[in-house]
């Protein structure tokens, strides 16, 4: 359909096609976020079009924001004079060098014409700024608009390979003859971070290096949403024009293989690290000549890290909008590295896509050339940011880590190393056997044969942790300093893979230990699970360096002591026990974020309740309340589309309250199943049935097979589970969906099938039942995680005493339990609700869904539609005739 241009009150926004009114309405409270510089939590059902309606309004803003700015310098470099932004309208301040040239404080009682004169040169020296800034950047343009219009990306890059490979001949027969020759000389080698200069410089040629331009980037979970997500900007009306970049990890964007089959994340990122550097080292004496050539050899500079080949790929990036698989697909062509040519393109971009644990943790942040400043920051699938930060920053180590790199000792007996060296290497000794001693392991035992006296788990404030482990008088944040600057993890692995199996028989008998140690860091593949059936991980990636967690876990040390708690858990054996940090404020994690951004936008179909996303990361972020902006539209879908039940008690009059005390009784179990054997009989196509857990899945369904009930079930729709196993799932889902589709097809006594599923697996969020695939969904229950959790539990207290209690409200500890459940609800009944002509009816198993303050957190868009049944009967008649209706009518 052709774009159309939409005016809601003075802004105009293109869309693909006329749009609805909730996304007009949506957009413009958008634009006003944007405009404004606000924090905004922004609802929009799955269906109703929320991806389009980020890409039009944000970059209808970003198309605004940019005509002021270039309005704005055309008056200054016309004038030549005058202040960059208007008083009237602060966003237009582009940079900290404006601010500065607009009013530098001079000293008191300085001469008028000394304060006129300093005054008119910073502008002059403004304008000269402008000046090149507006000619660097009609450059750019012209390159990229002579791409968009020519397909020659892959011929220049094929010519310039050929060309390379043709010098890099030539080089190699030149260097032969010289070091054959007499006098031979070595080629002159750059320096150690000199090639990251040079990296430096020509990035800054792909943008602004004194006027950064606004920019607007998106994340999201997963990589196949964002995937989505850029297919979606490339069928908006910003499609042809919009700068946009992918950014992944090296896992995802590596396209040198030998790299890529080492597996894991850690161990890509090393190899790819050591890779650049390898070029810089220098060789340091004839003794370590040969072992230094073997690792050379081993570990040479990547032949993709090409600089002119990667700037190739930048403009191609930036000159059409592509997706992951695209840029990858372009690198292998090219030759040229995907990971370090998209963050080439980042200065030059209007629109960065990204995972969201990439742009929230700030080392990741940093090393992939993120600059927050004044941005724009759009969080989708917001649903579990608060998670998501609080397991990136958690970490958890076990005695079978730590207990093997005790052996290092030979590394410090054996090398000669400097003092300050040597030091550090001893501390991280002496913490590693306190970490032992903590767990009550003894260092000088196999720690998997190792029993421990005293076993339970034990939960303490990091200041208590590191008293009770007698490491108080340790530095930790030198020792991680230490750590990250030597790359001593790094130097570990790569000793293993170099010495680990030449080790002669005569040194044999005293290293044993050290052999040991040295096996435990040699990457392997992990032990196949318990369950045979799940071959998913069977094949896991290779795991990287121990220490590498433990550099980890003494930087999660460094947090506040208020901020986060140690738990030691105490197994039979010192390989089974566990020392883990929890975060307990993700606010410190994301209060950078907020300051440093011009706005942030956090996002997602099912948002509700918003109190944890105010409470536990706003407010404790220190973002003040008026700065928040909370929008949240209806559906799209008529209103007599969805039918919401609340069913309080079941056939025999059985009260539904599914708690973990009354929820294995027999009773309750067969009124469950007696409950959905007619919901199948009036539902046709297909039925989704949620459960809290995979425990109470497995004995309901094995208490309905003995009883008869699934017999039953089957009769009327055909049973499918499902699978732990994540590979399994799309299998599962195919053959569910054509069950369905065939029962439609057919008259018989099957009128479809039914899917048993988890809250919170593999069925509850990201799937698609729509239309007939879904036409009921059952909750069974209220999912409550386990209060009994010691993280839990610790977190409840911890929002006790930091969060103000609400008058007439729920403690913050038991607000936060009922609004996890809740989330987990919303999350599994939006799976059903696709689209605009879509229908379906939900049904809640359990009276406790009807009290207020549960009704309350429910997604407005059902919780106005909720009817609460008191009786099974005008329950099931409200469904029959729901569904009689609405299949005449379709």
């Amino acid at each position: 359909m052709a774009n159309e241009t939409q005016k809601v009150g003075t802004i105009h926004f293109p869309f693909p096609f006329t749009p609805y009114s909730i996304q007009e309405d949506f957009m413009a409270e958008l634009y006003r976020v944007l405009e404004a510089g606000k924090i905004g939590i922004f609802e929009s059902p799955t269906g109703t079009g929320k991806s389009l309606s980020l890409i039009c309004g944000a970059l209808s803003w970003l198309r605004d924001f940019e005509q002021k700015k270039r309005e704005e310098e055309a008056r200054l470099l016309e004038t030549g004079t005058g202040p960059l932004h208007d008083e009237k309208d602060e966003s237009l301040c582009l940079s900290s060098s404006c601010e500065g040239a607009a009013a530098t404080p001079r000293p008191a009682g300085e001469p008028a014409w000394v304060t006129q004169f300093v005054q008119k040169k910073e502008e002059r020296d403004l304008v000269d700024r402008l000046k090149a800034e507006q000619a660097r950047r009609k450059q750019r343009e012209e390159r990229l608009q002579q791409l968009q219009h020519r397909a020659r990306f892959k011929y220049a890059a094929r010519r310039l390979r050929q060309e390379e490979e043709e010098t890099e001949h030539l080089l190699r027969l030149s260097r032969e003859m010289l070091e054959t020759g007499p006098g031979a000389e070595r080629p002159e080698q750059l320096e150690s971070g000199e090639e990251e200069l040079v990296l430096a410089e020509y990035e800054n040629r792909g943008g602004s290096a004194t006027l950064p331009q606004a920019r607007i980037y998106y994340c999201s979970r997963t990589h196949s949403q964002l995937a989505q997500f850029v297919h979606e900007v490339k069928k908006s009306p910003f499609g042809k024009d919009v700068r946009l970049v992918s950014l992944g990890s090296r896992q995802n964007l590596c396209v040198n293989e030998d790299v890529k089959s080492l597996g894991s994340v850690q161990l890509i990122n090393d190899r790819c690290v050591d890779m650049q550097r390898s070029r810089h080292e220098k060789k340091k004496g004839a003794e370590e000549e040969r072992p230094k050539r073997r690792r050379q050899e081993k570990q040479a500079a990547c032949p993709f890290y090409n600089h002119e080949q990667m700037g190739l790929l930048r403009d191609e990036a930036l000159a059409e909008v592509k997706d992951i698989e695209q840029l990858l697909a372009l690198g292998k062509e090219a030759r040229a590295c995907p990971y370090y040519g998209s963050r080439l393109a980042i200065p030059a971009a209007q629109l960065v896509v990204l995972p969201y644990q990439m742009l929230l943790h700030a080392a990741t942040r940093q090393a992939a050339g993120i600059r927050l400043q004044e941005q724009v920051v759009i969080i989708d699938e917001a649903h579990n940011l608060i998670d998501t930060i609080t397991g990136m920053h958690s970490v958890e180590v076990s005695g079978s880590q730590v207990a093997p790199l005790l052996n290092v000792h030979w590394l410090l007996l054996r090398k000669r190393l400097k003092a300050k060296n040597l030091m550090y290497l001893k501390q991280i000794l002496y913490l590693l056997e306190k970490f032992v001693a903590v767990l009550g392991g003894n260092i000088k035992q196999n720690p998997n044969t190792q029993s421990l006296s005293q076993t339970g788990t034990e939960l303490k404030t990091i200041n208590d942790f590191l008293f009770q482990s007698q490491i108080d008088n340790i530095n930790l944040f030198k020792v991680q300093r230490y750590c990250e600057k030597s790359m001593i993890s790094r130097k570990l692995f790569g000793f293993t893979e170099r010495y680990g199996a030449v080790l002669s028989s005569r040194e044999q008998p005293k290293l044993a230990g050290f052999q040991q140690f040295l096996q435990s860091l040699q990457p392997r593949t992990t032990e196949a699970p318990a369950d045979p059936a799940d071959e998913s991980q069977a094949s896991a990636p290779r795991p990287a360096s121990p220490l590498m967690h433990i550099e980890g876990f003494l930087a999660a040390l460094t947090t506040a002591n208020q901020d986060g708690r140690v738990i030691l858990s105490r197994q039979g054996s010192l390989s089974q026990s566990t020392l883990k940090f929890l975060l307990l404020n993700p606010a410190v994690h994301f209060a950078q974020v907020v300051k440093e951004c011009r706005a942030v936008v956090i996002a997602g179909g099912t948002m509700q309740p918003v109190s944890d996303f105010r409470q536990q990361l706003l407010a404790c972020a220190g973002v003040e309340a008026e700065r928040v902006v909370e929008f949240s539209c209806g559906h799209v879908i008529p209103p007599d589309n969805i039918l919401p039940l609340v069913i309080c008690s079941g056939i025999s009059n059985q009260p539904l309250e599914f708690t973990f005390q009354k929820r294995e009784l027999p009773q309750m179990m067969d009124e469950a199943g007696r409950i959905l054997c007619n919901l199948c009989s009036v539902v046709p196509g297909g039925v989704v049935c949620f459960f809290p857990s995979y425990e109470y899945l497995r004995q309901v369904h094995g208490h309905w097979e003995k009883g008869g009930l699934l017999g039953r079930l089957a009769a009327r729709k055909k049973i499918f589970q499902e699978p732990k196993s994540t590979h399994q799932v799309e299998q599962v889902l195919l053959a569910y969906s054509r069950c369905i589709q065939a029962c439609g097809q057919e008259r018989g006594g099957v009128t479809g099938a039914l899917l048993l599923s988890v809250v919170g697996g593999k069925m509850s969020e990201g799937i698609n039942f729509s239309d007939n695939l879904g036409r009921c969904v059952v909750m069974v229950g209220m999912p409550f995680p386990n209060i009994r959790s010691p993280e839990l539990q610790e977190k409840m207290a911890y929002l006790d005493q930091t969060l103000p209690r609400a008058p007439g409200q729920a403690p913050p500890g038991k607000n936060l339990v009922e609004n996890l459940c809740m989330k987990a609800v919303n999350q599994s009944i939006g799976r059903a609700i696709r689209h605009q002509k879509d229908f379906a009816s939900i049904v809640l198993l359990d009276q406790r869904y009807a009290r207020p303050p549960v009704l309350a957190k429910l997604p407005a868009w059902i919780r106005a539609r909720v009817e609460v049944k008191a009786t099974f009967g005008p329950a099931i008649a409200a469904v029959q005739k729901f569904h009689r209706e609405k299949s005449a009518s379709s």
